[in-house]
């Protein structure tokens, strides 16, 4: 039996590749004969540049860039060959992640996506025709105000200051940011299509996962609002530009275009050929809940299984999902690695161990 293993990062506990080897181990004790192809993968997030230098092989650039509370952090750079077109692909979550940030001082109205503005002029530096951005994990809420300063943008000491310090702009200057990148593609890869502004917009939507109060809701929203009315306030309302905090904006305001980040992983690690060989396909993520039914690896993954009528089984974390929504997306069964942990404490201290022998408990149901 052909089996394809493509789970996502399972978030706060394990990687993408972590994962899927998991998968495999725990599958191979129950079902050792089972032809196993593993293609781990990432929806733009964090695991993005992991994956397809996995995937793609290339160059890792290895570059110290500015962290989202202004503290160094190590970042990297993968650079292809791809078609002759020497292309660049930066995680933005690297520079300004969440989990960069530790609980007691999230603060979305003080964090910058300065360094994802590093990480785009040192793809340039190295020549990249093209950079795709991975958008997603961001700590940030600053409409890419950070990573347009990096870029030359004024007035640079108060756009590389955090969301809260764009309501007190009176003019700003992209013409340097612009000239930076000009000449090069600039490719936003996201899932997420909400707008910069409003009820759906980056602040009221992402901005309490980051550990604002509805208060600072309110104060961010109006000073991107300001950002937008001084940059282009048409652009806030185009799909994406609210995406990572508002780095979507800022990218789209150097002329980016945006594209879905899970299709790009899958383009990319070849997912449909190898769907179309598999007899069963599993994926997986940390949370099996209601964001994983839009745009996330585990609803790209399963409709592509349905597109080749294979089955798809999901292994993740916890799971939220009840059987109506899970078969409207193409799933047949979900089962959750807290069924054999006993608890979530304990399926997070030891996940890859948990996550193992839930597997070869799917693997009696499923290989045949």
């Amino acid at each position: 039996m052909r089996v394809l293993i493509a789970p996502d990062k399972f978030a706060g506990t394990l990687t993408a590749v972590q994962a899927a080897e998991a998968i495999a181990a725990g599958w191979r004790r129950t079902a050792p004969h089972d032809d196993l192809d593993l293609a781990p993968l990432a929806d733009g997030g964090p695991g993005f540049v992991e994956v397809l230098h996995q995937a793609l092989g290339g160059e890792l650039i290895s570059v110290t860039v500015t962290g989202p509370l202004g503290e160094p952090v190590p970042g990297v750079v993968l650079l292809t060959e791809e078609d002759g077109v020497r292309t660049a692909y930066v995680e933005s979550a690297q520079a300004c992640g969440l989990e960069l940030v530790p609980e007691d001082r999230r603060d979305p109205g003080a964090t910058t996506t300065y360094g994802v503005g590093e990480l785009i002029a040192a793809a340039v530096d190295q020549g990249a025709a093209r950079i795709v951005v991975g958008l997603g994990g961001s700590a940030t809420n600053d409409g890419g105000a950070g990573l347009l300063a990096a870029l030359g943008a004024e007035p640079a000491d108060r756009l590389r200051r955090g969301g809260a310090a764009l309501a007190t702009l009176d003019q700003v200057d992209l013409v340097a940011a612009r000239a930076r990148v000009a000449g090069v593609e600039l490719v936003a890869a996201s899932d997420v299509d909400n707008p910069l502004l409003g009820l759906r917009g980056a602040s009221n939507v992402f901005g309490p996962q980051k550990g604002a109060t509805a208060e600072q809701v309110h104060q961010l929203d109006a000073a991107l609002t300001r950002w937008a009315e001084l940059a282009d306030r048409k652009t806030a309302d185009a799909k994406g530009a609210g995406a990572a905090g508002g780095l979507g904006y800022g990218l789209l305001l150097l002329g980016a275009r945006r594209v879905p980040g899970i299709e790009t992983v899958l383009q990319a690690v070849g997912l449909p050929d190898r769907a179309a060989r598999a007899d069963l396909v599993l994926t997986g993520e940390g949370s099996f809940d209601f964001q994983s039914l839009r745009g996330k690896v585990v609803s790209g993954v399963a409709a592509l299984a349905g597109r080749y009528a294979k089955p798809c089984v999901v292994l993740a974390g916890q799971v939220k999902v009840g059987r109506r929504e899970m078969g409207a997306m193409g799933v047949e069964s979900a089962y959750a690695v807290t069924e054999v942990a006993g608890s979530r404490q304990e399926a997070m201290a030891r996940p890859a161990e948990h996550l193992e022998r839930l597997a070869a408990r799917v693997a009696r149901t499923w290989s045949r």
